[in-house]
């Protein structure tokens, strides 16, 4: 896999938000022409990306904000976790109670709370900048 893409409606919102994760900003770019029309199906596509790298290298996260056609939801602002579709991307922390508390100053809120799994994992989902849910989830040692 090379990354995942989310659609976002506040790019700078969400890039700060995932500085706080942890990701890397890799680069910024505006997207446009005959390839990201016949890539989508849309016509006149224009977009911003940020491109969100993992620190260990491994994995991409691409944050794209339609700047035309303006992007639209399939839904409700805030779907519910069992919402048909992408469900949601995780993270492994390395303290989970110290990152949450990062997070919730850039807009996350937990769904629920803070779970854990057996000996192995303490879990949590949270929703971020457009509504993106993201679990996090720490190691128990």
């Amino acid at each position: 896999m090379d990354n995942v893409a989310i659609v976002v409606d506040d790019l700078e919102a969400a890039v700060a938000f995932f500085l706080e994760l942890g990701l890397e900003l890799e680069g910024e770019a505006v997207v446009e022409g005959v390839v990201a029309d016949r890539m989508t199906g849309l016509d006149g596509v224009r977009s911003a990306i940020a491109m969100m790298r993992t620190p260990d290298g491994l994995g991409k996260l691409e944050l794209t904000k339609f700047l035309a056609p303006a992007a639209v939801t399939a839904g409700p602002d805030a779907p519910p976790p069992n919402t048909l579709g992408l469900h949601r991307v995780m993270f492994a922390v390395d303290d989970l109670d110290a990152t949450v508390a990062r997070l919730r100053r850039h807009g996350g809120e937990l769904l629920g709370g803070i779970a854990q799994y057996e000996n192995a994992y303490r879990l949590c989902d949270l929703r971020g900048p457009s509504g993106i849910i993201v679990a996090l989830a720490e190691r128990i040692d």
